[in-house]
């Protein structure tokens, strides 16, 4: 899908046609679409397919007077197999900055440039590429911290029911949330990466007014990164407490069972031992051998309850 956009009277506008200072957003294109923006505008077909790799990492990219920067934007997705819950992960948002015109391209549809469509982005003016492009990325950082309090909240949920009722669905939920924190904490360094190049200047060009706002993107995803590590390290020790607690509880029903077997096979003894055609067995009455078998029975479980097998 091809969306063209275009600040006019502070508003963001739809347009029809590609004009000059106008943001074009590539949501799944199809081929005749990047075959139009390569034809119209030039861009290099290689820029555009980058951005639709899934596996794409953030970086930065120059040719024939056009910049490629490709970040990772955190989404949120609902899971329908086993566990259900939320997944979190992220994908690769190319942002092309060309002579006249910016182009972002993206497999799925992503808050953050909706965000932008629907005007909920103040300040925004699609003539004004650098601050365009770092807004963007501003929005960025604070998604991943939005998604970050999100997972820290859903893992104490998490908890909650565990203390209750070990379950599988509560454990698999765990295992996505801590799968989320190590795809958010690889692309957050990605992205910081990325940020500091555009920091130097040497990307794309820099105005005063847009040093403040850089320093600010870059503030947010260090501090995205370092929630992300402590949350990490919080899941992943709870995991493994809950992962001791399971093989506790286990240990605790096989002695418990293997305690029960000891005593169930007491009379058996005792039964096979009498019902055998032997002479010369004492006392061959049926009270006594119940009666020696229940006296067994009780000894042995006084001194297994003793021995904390119980």
């Amino acid at each position: 899908m091809l969306k063209i956009y275009k600040t006019i009277n502070g508003l963001m506008t739809e347009c029809e046609t590609i004009e000059p200072d106008s943001w074009i957003n590539l949501e799944n294109p199809t081929i005749e679409e990047m075959e139009r923006l390569t034809e119209e505008l030039g861009i290099v077909p290689e820029f555009l397919y980058a951005a639709l790799d899934e596996e794409e990492t953030s970086h930065i990219d120059r040719d024939e007077g056009q910049t490629l920067i490709i970040v990772d934007l955190p989404y949120t997705e609902k899971k329908t197999a086993a566990g259900g819950g939320l997944l979190f992960s992220t994908m690769p948002l190319g942002i092309i900055i060309s002579e006249y015109n910016i182009i972002t391209v993206s497999l799925k549809e992503n808050s953050i440039i909706t965000s932008f469509i629907n005007g909920r982005v103040r300040s925004v003016y699609t003539n004004m590429r650098t601050r365009f492009v770092l807004q963007i990325m501003y929005r960025m950082a604070k998604k991943y911290l939005q998604d970050l309090k999100q997972i820290d909240k859903a893992s104490s949920l998490i908890e909650k029911e565990l203390h209750v009722s070990m379950r599988n669905k509560e454990l698999i939920q765990l295992l996505d949330l801590e799968k989320s924190l190590v795809f958010f904490s690889t692309s957050l360094k990605a992205d910081e990466s990325t940020i500091e190049k555009i920091m130097r200047g040497r990307v794309i060009r820099m105005y005063e007014e847009d040093e403040e706002l850089v320093e600010d993107v870059l503030v947010e995803i260090k501090q995205a990164i370092e929630m992300s590590n402590i949350y990490s390290n919080i899941l992943s020790g709870t995991m493994d407490a809950f992962a001791s607690i399971i093989s506790n509880n286990l240990n605790i029903v096989m002695k418990v069972m293997t305690s029960i077997t000891i005593l169930l096979a007491i009379p058996q003894v005792f039964a096979g031992l009498y019902g055998m055609n032997v002479n010369g067995l004492p006392f061959p009455n049926f009270w006594f051998v119940a009666g020696m078998a229940a006296v067994v029975v009780i000894i042995v479980a006084v001194i297994l309850y003793k021995k904390k097998l119980f």
